[in-house]
Order: structure tokens, then C-alpha cells, then sequence
């Protein structure tokens, strides 16, 4: 991950219109794996492939908090 504090302004706006178009392919993959959970569950009951989908959700989580450092240092620039 990038030191967001490191950039100049132009980078950081840059940034966030990547972060922009990732947060909503995020939360597009994190409901379609939430949603391929429940159906496992109703379908199959609980197993390992049944909370596969979950787990695949962690990296897409995680990068949920990079989108909060970024948002932090914008509001600390006022941009």
C-alpha cells in the first residue's frame, strides 16, 4: 500500500478515482459471495466449500480500510 501522505495532491485525487470504481466492484463481488453462502447454506447445509465464499471476501474487506486511510488524508487536505 502506498504512504498516501507521500503524494501530492494530483496523485491522492488519482488515487481516489481508482478507489472509487474499486469500492463498487467490492461490494459487488463481497454480495455475490454472501450471497453464494446463503444459498450453499439453504441448499447443503454448513461445510468447508459453504464458508469458501466468505473467505475469498477477506481480501476485498481488507481493502476496505485502505479506502478509510485514503479518505482521512483527503479530509486532512481539505480536497
Amino acid at each position: 500500500m502506498k504512504e498516501f501522505t507521500n503524494l501530492t495532491n494530483e496523485e491522492l485525487l488519482k488515487e481516489k478515482e481508482k478507489i472509487q470504481y474499486n469500492k463498487m466492484v467490492n461490494a459487488i463481488i463481497i454480495g455475490f459471495c454472501v450471497g453464494i453462502f446463503i444459498f450453499s447454506t439453504v441448499k447443503n447445509g454448513f461445510g468447508f466449500f459453504t464458508f469458501l465464499p466468505l473467505l475469498l471476501t477477506y481480501p476485498f474487506i481488507k481493502n476496505g480500510k485502505k479506502i478509510k486511510v485514503l479518505a482521512e488524508e483527503l479530509k486532512s487536505r481539505n480536497l
